[in-house]
């Protein structure tokens, strides 16, 4: 297929682009390479795809999703069969006075995006959800049927919407579209800003980390591999029906607390972090929990691979790029 992959330098899209090109798909990678974000970190992922299994089918082009037209000019010109929707402003701590920004990124871009798919008829629109949109009051383990109407930050209640523009796309134009609820997803070439890299960075330098909580939150830790192989998953199996849309969880099912991944991390360097407790930041959920189950239904697969086996992987990883 020719599939259109969103915010390509990003973390998940990486991954997911990689996938596609090893199995011979051709890939239009589209990113504005957002400062916000770490670009040098966002410029070596391309890099990255240029060198792996595949890579003649790569083409990248920097272009912004809320650039109408040259959104459309893109899919005019390169006439994508499918989507996946990936880029977007990321981060559940918004930091004050940035709300505009998420509502552009996440929204406006969206319906951007929404447009074209729906006027190119793409088989398949795949599209980035969060685990955070279960929000205040949701019971474990969470499911997608479940009311999803008490955002607990900016960036929930943006994908929210999201979900919400989908189905009325889906609805109106008969547009196949997934959103993808990621829970906690970590590994490989992943953002420095979250709680993975902040806290190999510390333990290595002897440096304070601040543990929001004291630790006590419970994350449902997703390999990115394991999210990579579920969206490719999903992307070649469109919804089933005559609904057109639907929205998936992409979790192991298996919370971990903040303080017991932070162990893990600790035992594979040999070394202790040295903790300073602080209070649980705003918009955080108490613990993220995913049922797999439809996933699985629907696709055969659910994320596997355990936050020790994981770990041990990104501390690789880590070592590797550091030259540590």
């Amino acid at each position: 297929m020719r599939v259109l992959v969103t915010g390509a330098a990003g973390f998940i899209a990486h991954h997911v682009s990689a996938r596609l090109l090893a199995r011979g798909d051709a890939i239009i990678g589209v990113d504005n390479l957002d400062p916000s974000g770490d670009v040098a970190l966002k410029q070596a992922r391309l890099t990255r795809l240029g060198t792996l299994p595949g890579a003649t089918g790569f083409t990248f082009r920097p272009v912004d999703v809320n650039d109408s037209a040259s959104l459309r000019a893109l899919f005019e010109e390169m006439r994508p069969e499918a989507v996946v929707h990936l880029a977007a402003r990321v981060g559940v701590r918004a930091p004050a006075g940035t709300a505009q920004a998420y509502v552009d990124a996440n929204v406006s871009g969206f319906l951007q995006v929404l447009e074209q798919a729906s006027a190119a008829r793409v088989r398949h629109l795949v599209y980035a959800s969060s685990s955070s949109v279960y929000g205040a009051g949701s019971v474990p383990p969470f499911q997608e049927g479940a009311a999803a109407d008490h955002p607990l930050s900016v960036y929930a209640a943006t994908k929210r919407a999201d979900e919400l523009l989908a189905h009325a796309y889906s609805h109106l134009h008969g547009l196949p579209t997934s959103g993808l609820r990621f829970f906690t997803v970590y590994g490989p070439w992943g953002r420095p800003d979250m709680a993975p890299l902040r806290f190999l960075r510390a333990i290595r330098d002897g440096t304070e980390l601040a543990l929001h909580g004291d630790g006590r939150m419970q994350r449902d830790f997703t390999y990115v591999e394991d999210v990579a192989e579920a969206v490719v998953r999903v992307l070649d199996r469109p919804p089933p029906g005559a609904a057109r849309h639907r929205v998936l969880n992409v979790g192991r099912g298996e919370p971990v607390s903040v303080r017991a991944f932070l162990s893990v991390l600790e035992r594979l360097l040999g070394a202790r972090a040295r903790v300073k407790p602080t209070p649980a930041q705003p918009g955080e959920m108490d613990a993220t929990w995913a049922d797999p189950s439809a996933l699985e239904r629907e696709t055969g697969f659910r994320p596997r691979v355990s936050v020790e086996e994981g770990l041990a992987r990104l501390v690789a990883w880590f070592h590797e790029q550091s030259g540590t």
